[in-house]
């Protein structure tokens, strides 16, 4: 508890105490002696101890155009109560307001706790190599290519990689995961990990600015800026609610006495109830705090969402399109045939090799490996990449190919499409065929169970778009159980094509691609939610993606889609409830059949509820 929250708690302790002998005494009939203006100073005195801060921000707010807030509702109504002799019901509502407000207040800073507990990896110094020894340095000051030590216990202060010592890192603050990674040299460490067994030596490869840590900060800091629309309808409605209910308090505590001859005292205190019931706080509160809640939720299980107009998105998808590279498949490839046409398989390996030497794409590299020695390339000459099909080079004069069929094709290279199950990599030399790789790549652990949670929780079609040859994806596809796929699309045919698939979403239904982060960043710009799938200090996956989910794991999908899914749900049910017991109450207090304990529960006790209703979002865990 701050100490706002508790210097509030000690005014609500002893305003309720004051209040409860005042209300006694007069109980007693012992203040009945007592003229009119000493019995409101009795009741006048636990109400300015409680409510002199709302008076008074109600009067600024006025003075600064801000006329209709629930601070203007709490003073018109409670100044009307006591002008009609309720001093006991004025000052008793004007407490559980503030004992309402508090309980706002401590519900917020929990949210806003379990994300700071959860994200609680700014590090404080970095331990700075120097010709005078080591120092301790702010980390925004460390230059980029110094060398930091990080000792056991210590989180690593900023992105880079390891060149000396072993280690196991703890990424649960960022991943959600319980598992450590192991770390040895030339291997990338980020920012924000704690560093769990052994002494690492680390040469930072980006600035303060840009290290990972202070990215997800930033993302995280910002989500609140983003609404969703559900909080956006919440807020127009209650700038026009609120003089709507202004106005017809006034119209009820005027009209029966100056028309039909009724008592001024029963109608100022049927519109004091009104106002008092009238009051937006269970939605201005419930609502944004539910969408927090659920980011909350999310940031604790290793997923990042950019906002909560993301998390609403993803509550309502039907559709969710996956790249296949990296994403439902490990991107580990390996040469697992050899089929030459012509020659030996070492001779067609260290043509492929060749033709591949200056890429760095996978495929390339993993071709590289199997021939497993180095290659002359100073024999290549005019190499060109296009991409989704492969390399053109000139090798001792004549053209080389090395890639897709269709490559081939537009080369007019006669060859015969290879039966194989695999991604197939063709290679032709000086117009004739010489033979093809084949590279397989393997399907990630847990792949297919995602996948069936994820249908499990509400997504009704699964379909992968892939650049690789149709008969490897259609493998991958199948043995996935997904709905639907297209493959060998060029980066601007997968824009094309989830644009037309995006056409066929029912209103009010959403579009999802999971991709990697790194190739596939205008699919992900381009879809309803970008999900960025296995993208730890990838500042592609954070800039494109509207959702990060912190490692390589697809099971957290599922989770994903459930956590906004009952926020979502929880959001409109406090809707839905404050809104219902409002206008319930809002009748019986125009007709004279509810008194004023009734509204404080219309405001108070509906707030309460749908806060308490909100805070089930935080509760939620990552699916076994």
């Amino acid at each position: 508890m701050t100490s706002k929250q508790r210097r509030t708690l000690f005014r609500i302790l002893l305003a309720a105490a004051l209040l409860t002998a005042a209300m006694a005494l007069d109980r007693l009939e012992i203040l009945a002696p007592l003229p009119r203006l000493g019995k409101l100073g009795v009741f006048l005195v636990p109400y300015l101890i409680i409510g002199w801060d709302i008076l008074w921000e109600a009067v600024e707010h006025i003075f600064h155009g801000q006329v209709f807030d629930e601070n203007f509702l709490m003073a018109v109504a409670t100044i009307a109560a006591f002008s009609v002799g309720e001093y006991p019901e004025a000052a008793a509502v004007m407490l559980l307001y503030q004992v309402g407000e508090l309980f706002q207040s401590y519900a917020v800073g929990k949210s806003r706790r379990s994300i700071a507990e959860m994200l609680d990896i700014v590090p404080e110094y970095a331990n700075l190599e120097t010709p005078e020894g080591l120092v301790e340095a702010d980390p925004e000051d460390v230059a980029v290519g110094s060398v930091i030590i990080v000792k056991p216990g210590e989180r690593i202060p900023l992105d880079g990689i390891v060149i000396e010592g072993e280690s196991l890192i703890d990424t649960a603050a960022l991943t959600g995961e319980s598992v450590p990674r192991a770390a040895l040299p030339g291997s990338e460490v980020i920012s924000g990990c704690v560093n769990g067994s052994g002494v690492l030596r680390i040469r930072t490869v980006k600035a303060y600015a840009d290290a990972t840590v202070t990215r997800i900060l930033e993302l995280v800091e910002n989500a609140s800026s983003r609404k969703a629309r559900t909080e956006g309808f919440i807020t127009r409605f209650a700038r026009y609610y609120t003089p709507i209910v202004t106005l017809c308090a006034i119209l009820l505590a005027v009209i029966p006495p100056l028309f039909f001859g009724q008592g001024w005292g029963e109608w100022i205190h049927r519109a004091c109830i009104f106002l008092v019931v009238s009051c937006p706080c269970a939605l201005v509160i419930s609502v944004p705090l539910g969408f927090f809640a659920g980011i909350g939720a999310a940031s604790r299980n290793g997923i990042l969402v950019k906002g909560s107009n993301y998390l609403e998105a993803m509550a309502k998808l039907s559709t969710l399109v996956f790249d296949k590279t990296g994403t439902l498949t490990r991107g580990e490839f390996k040469v697992t045939a050899v089929r030459p046409a012509v020659g030996s398989g070492e001779e067609l390996l260290e043509l492929a090799a060749l033709g591949e030497g200056c890429s760095t794409h996978p495929i390339a590299l993993c071709v590289r490996e199997a021939l497993g020695r180095e290659t002359a390339l100073n024999r290549v000459q005019a190499v060109q990449e296009i991409a989704g099909q492969g390399v053109i080079a000139i090798l001792d004069g004549r053209e080389l190919l090395v890639g897709s069929a269709r490559l081939l094709q537009d080369r007019n290279v006669a060859f015969s499409p290879a039966a194989l199950s695999g991604t197939l990599v063709y290679v032709a030399l000086g117009g004739k065929y010489r033979g093809v790789l084949v590279i397989s790549d393997s399907v990630k652990d847990g792949a297919r169970e995602a996948l069936q949670a994820v249908k499990a929780a509400g997504v009704d079609r699964t379909v992968m778009l892939s650049g690789d040859r149709r008969q490897a994806a259609e493998a991958v596809a199948h043995s996935l159980g997904l709905d639907a796929l297209e493959a060998e699309l060029l980066p601007q045919e997968k824009v094309a094509a989830l644009e037309a698939l995006i056409k066929t979403q029912a209103s009010g239904r959403t579009l999802g691609y999971v991709g990697d982060g790194l190739n596939d960043a205008p699919v992900l710009s381009r879809a309803d939610v970008g999900i960025a799938m296995g993208s730890l200090g990838s500042d592609a996956a954070i800039e494109a993606a509207d959702v990060v989910i912190m490692d390589d794991d697809l099971r957290k999908l599922p989770t994903a889609i459930s956590i906004a899914r009952k926020t979502l749900r929880i959001v409109k049910q406090n809707i839905v409830f404050a809104l219902a017991v409002k206008f319930i109450i809002l009748i019986l207090g125009a007709l004279g059949l509810a008194n004023m304990w009734l509204a404080v529960f219309g405001d108070v006790g509906v707030s309460v509820i749908a806060i308490l209703n909100a805070m089930r979002t935080l509760r939620q865990k990552a699916e076994a």
